[in-house]
This record gives structure tokens, sequence and C-alpha cells, in this order.
């Protein structure tokens, strides 16, 4: 008489794409049960926001990295599209699941969609857990003196800092028995995720390569050869300086846990400043927790009045890079050649599109999160209405970059700007970001049209800048009246 095989754990992975520190995944392990490894690609559900493209080229070899490492420890990566509950229901049905894990997700929508899910799991009687790994804190528990939610970074970073007994990051499993059964997946070519038709994504080939292995070995080179120095050279858009770990921990194939125990090695001093950026990530996700509308409503309401600009033509020049500002342009010709921007470029680019051209940032969010291959569902809004004002602990209504300054303190050579704009590529620094102003036989020995070979401005900044500031003190003066 053969003995009956245990009933098998669902493990859903969903943007904690790794084997190592994944709770859920550890929990099933730990059970001696099999194991069933289940990506649902939901975009049915209404209230979930669709995928961008650069994060959908991500996300197919993200998961061809993720079905590979569990292909080495016994398992496989099983694929579905549909609804969550409904995949999990047939799932359960195909395999006699009894219990489901999953790592704990932060948006509010999807955490509505996980909220469902295990009370309908435990009304069937059905083992429904969740763990953590996305943050170093959960949002639902840390609270002000007052019991509500913090709205400053400053007190915020610090009632983490004091809260925060941080534990250390879970090992990856040695092996996992992989359930065997038969389940009506789907192959990963059948979620349409790459683009064909044109193949927009040789830069981003070029640049990554996603997945859970490349994002480890990314935290090791970051903190071996770029974290000293880091708090100096951050800003400096033409060396690689920044740790490059935003998509990885975007799609969770790294977590927090893993970087800060790895920070804990070292004595740099731009450890420090690498901790605190961590703290924005874990400061924005604390706002979209508690405000769920972040990336389509302004959190401050009395922006609900400015008078934004309806010019299509203004946010085509400046999503294609043409705005006739280098440093502005190289941003977004790096945005949309390698999915990926450096952030002091990207505060320089919102607030030009924001506060130069007067166009509602939302309009920029949405790029942003088609275009990045690190698009996240609280740094990019909470980001954006940062520079606009409009969000929490925003930058004050009177801080509009100057884009020329910018790029001259930032980028004194040109080089970033001469990598990502070789039209202008020939001019002398202290014309390369200033064309118009170079000599018109400058510019004719080396070929340059401006209007033609590149554009000139499309508006004039110092114009820009005090037509912004009437319109934000006026916002300003109707809260305070």
């Amino acid at each position: 008489m053969s003995r009956q095989r245990p009933a098998p754990s669902i493990v859903l992975f969903r943007r904690d794409l790794r084997i190592e520190d994944n709770g859920a995944l550890a929990a099933a392990v730990d059970r001696d049960t099999p194991v069933i490894a289940l990506y649902i690609f939901d975009e049915e559900d209404r209230n979930l926001r669709a995928m961008g493209a650069a994060s959908r080229w991500w996300l197919h070899h993200s998961l061809a990295a993720l079905d590979h490492r569990l292909r080495q420890t016994g398992a496989n990566l099983l694929l579905a599209r549909g609804r969550t509950y409904d995949i999990v229901g047939e799932a359960i049905g195909a395999s006699g699941a009894d219990c489901v894990f999953w790592n704990r997700r932060y948006d509010p929508s999807e955490a509505a969609v996980d909220d469902r899910l295990k009370a309908n799991l435990r009304e069937q009687g059905l083992t429904a857990r969740s763990f953590d790994g996305a943050l170093l804190h959960e949002p639902s528990l840390l609270k002000t003196g007052a019991g509500g939610f913090y709205k400053v970074y400053t007190p915020f970073w610090k009632a983490m800092a004091d809260k925060a007994d941080l534990r250390d990051p879970i090992d990856a499993p040695g092996s996992i028995d992989g359930w065997r059964g038969e389940f009506a997946g789907l192959r990963l070519e059948d979620l349409d995720l790459l683009p064909t038709k044109p193949d927009w994504a040789q830069g981003l080939r070029q640049i990554w390569t996603p997945g859970e292995e490349a994002g480890k070995a990314r935290i090791h080179e970051f903190i071996e050869h770029d974290l000293e120095g880091y708090e100096r050279r951050r800003d400096i858009p033409g060396k690689q300086a920044t740790s490059r770990l935003s998509p990885h921990l975007a799609f969770g194939e790294i977590t927090p846990f893993q970087i800060v125990a790895s920070l804990r090695k070292s004595r740099s001093a731009g450890a420090s400043k690498f901790r605190s950026e961590i703290g924005w990530r874990e400061f924005s996700y604390h706002l979209l927790f508690h405000n769920p509308d972040l990336a389509g409503r302004n959190f401050r309401p009395e922006f609900d009045a400015m008078s934004w600009r309806d010019d299509a033509r203004a946010l085509r020049a400046w999503q294609r890079g043409l705005t006739g500002y280098p440093i502005v342009d190289a941003g977004m010709r790096e945005l949309w050649r390698t999915g990926w921007m450096h952030n002091r470029v990207r505060m320089i680019a919102a607030s030009f599109l924001i506060k130069d051209l007067m166009i509602d940032w939302r309009h920029g969010e949405k790029w942003f999160w088609d275009t990045l291959v690190d698009a996240d569902p609280a740094n990019n809004p909470g980001s954006w209405q940062w520079v606009a004002g409009s969000g929490a602990d925003a930058a004050p209504y009177f801080r509009i970059f100057n884009p020329v300054l910018q790029g001259e303190k930032f980028d004194p050579q040109g080089e970033y700007v001469r990598r990502h704009i070789p039209e202008i590529a020939a001019l002398p620094d202290r014309y390369i970001h200033r064309p118009w102003e170079a000599p018109a036989s400058l510019l004719k020995d080396n070929n340059i049209e401006l209007g033609r070979t590149y554009p000139k401005p499309i508006v004039d900044h110092g114009a820009a800048r005090d037509r912004a500031l009437i319109v934000y003190r006026s916002i300003k003066d109707e809260k305070a009246s």
C-alpha cells in the first residue's frame, strides 16, 4: 500500500522574485511538503495599475532568472494569467494544496487583493500566511505620537531608527521538494512581456542584467567600489557613483534587509548616506500605504486649484529630449535608451516639466511609470509630488531648478551631456550647457544649427521661473487666507 504524499504548499511570487531572504518560500520549505512556486500575471483586476513597458521587459527576464534559480534547487516556476483569487483556486483544485504563503505588498490596491485572498482561503479552512521582505518597517505599525502617519521625512526616519530591530536575511533553501503534478500553466513567452514591433529594448539589454544573482552581485560591487565617497559623488551623473540597485529592489530580487546587512560590514562614510536613501524609499511607501491615490491625487489638496498648462507639443519635446536644455535632454534620452535616469537629473527634468513648462506633474509620473525599469508605485509618485510641491515634506514652492546652472554644477565638463547628446558634443565646456550662447562661427565650424540639428530652448527659463512663482504664490496665499 503506497503512502499518500502530504498536501503541497503554494508560494505566490509577485514583487519578490528571489529565493534568498524569502520568508514565504522558507515557511513552505520548512513544512517538508511539496512546494508549488506560482507567479500570476494579474492585469484583470481594474484596481491594479497596469505595468509599464520597461517594467514588463524587466519582469520577463526576472521571471526567467527566478525559474532558473528554482530549478537549481529542485523546483520550477509555474506561470499563469488572470485574477489572483481565481488562479489560486485553480491551483488548489489541481494540487490539493492546503497552504498558501506570500510576502506582503504595500501598495493599497495590491494589499487589498491579498487581504481578500487571505480571508477567502481561511473561510475554506486553509492556511494563508504573509511575511515581510519588501520594507524594513510595517507602515501599519509605525505611527506618530498622535496616532497618525508621518508626513515629514526626518521624524519618520528617526522614529523608524528608534524602533527598528532589524532581522538578519534568511538563507536560500538548499533544496526544494518541487510539486510534480499537472497544472495548466503558461510559457513565459505567453505573457507577451517583450517589445517586438518595434523592439526598442536594445539599450536595456546592453545596460541591465535582471535577476536575483545580478542584484546580489550589484550590492557587493557597489559596497566594494562605489560606496566610498558616495555622499560626495552621488550627484555627478557623468560618473558611475550610484548604486543602481533600484530595479532589483523594485522587483524584489533583493531586499532592504540584505542591503543593510551588507552595509553593516562597511566603515565607509557613504554607508550612512545610503541608509538614508533607503529611508526615503521606506518613507514613500509609508505615504502610499496611508494615501492610496498618491499617483493620481495631490497629497496637499490646495494644489487641486493649480492652473496647469495643456501643451502637448511641449510635453512631447520633454519626452523626446528636445527641450533645448542639454542636461534635461540628456536625462530624457538616457531614460528612453536605458530605462533609467540618474537621480539628480530626474529632479532637474521633473522640475523643468512642472515649473518651467507648468505641465501637470501627473503627465511626468505616467511617462516615468512607462519608461523606467525601476518604476515603483511609491517612489515614483512620491518623488514627483515632492518636486511639484504638492506632496508630503515637499520641496519649497520657490525651489525651481535652473537647468543651466544645475548642468554646470553637476556636469561641469559636460561628460554626461556629451554621452547622450552627440550632436553638440564638440562644443567646449563653457557652452555645452548653453549652446545658444556659443558664437555663430563656433556652431558653424562644428556643424551645429540650432533649431535644426539641436533645438533652441523651448522656453526662456528666467521668464518661466517668474511665471511659476506667481502661480505657486497664489496657491500659497489662497491657503493662508
